[in-house]
């Protein structure tokens, strides 16, 4: 039995938390420091400022009510190079309860409603769980290279995700 919501659409608090996820996660695991906190939360205050539900999601883990994980899709250029993937992140109080799980799931099933052609997200050599869940969820691995834009040097990681026509999700 789980004891954490999936809960859909921003709520208050819901940019700061997701900020704060990523900066706590990332400073212990990485070193990440004020670069990457600032452009985490400048980018998804800039992602809400555009929000449409028509073509974006947001859901957040929630725990006693309180947000302990969250996912977006941006569909902004989904019929282009894809909808994007992004701050998919679980706090420690949900991790291994399969949250990480039911968040993709949740963002892949949008996908496949909204008949996105595919989806794509940047992360980086090293998150093995979190790679394990794309890779679980048909993610696969289509680029990498060394790379800042996390403001540390890092193996960037570009992965796909397209609906089968076995999955019936096309057709």
């Amino acid at each position: 039995m789980t004891d954490f919501t999936i809960v859909k659409d921003y709520f208050p608090g819901a940019i700061g938390r997701v900020a704060e996820l990523h900066a706590d996660y990332y400073h212990r695991q990485w070193g990440f420091g004020r670069f990457f906190e600032a452009k985490v939360a400048t980018e998804l205050a800039a992602f809400f400022s555009r929000y449409d539900d028509a073509r974006d999601g947001f859901w957040a883990v929630c725990k006693k009510e309180r947000l302990e994980g969250a996912i977006v899709i941006d569909g902004k250029d989904a019929a282009g190079p894809g909808a994007h993937l992004r701050w998919f992140i679980v706090s420690d109080g949900v991790r291994s309860q399969g949250a990480g799980n039911r968040l993709i799931q949740t963002a892949l099933d949008f996908c496949r409603r909204k008949r996105y052609p595919a989806v794509y997200l940047w992360t980086f050599e090293g998150l093995a769980a979190a790679r394990h869940l794309y890779e679980k969820n048909g993610f696969v691995l289509v680029e990498q290279h060394p790379g800042d834009q996390w403001g540390v040097t890092v193996n960037e990681q570009r992965f796909e995700w397209t609906p089968r026509q076995s999955d019936g999700s096309i057709g």
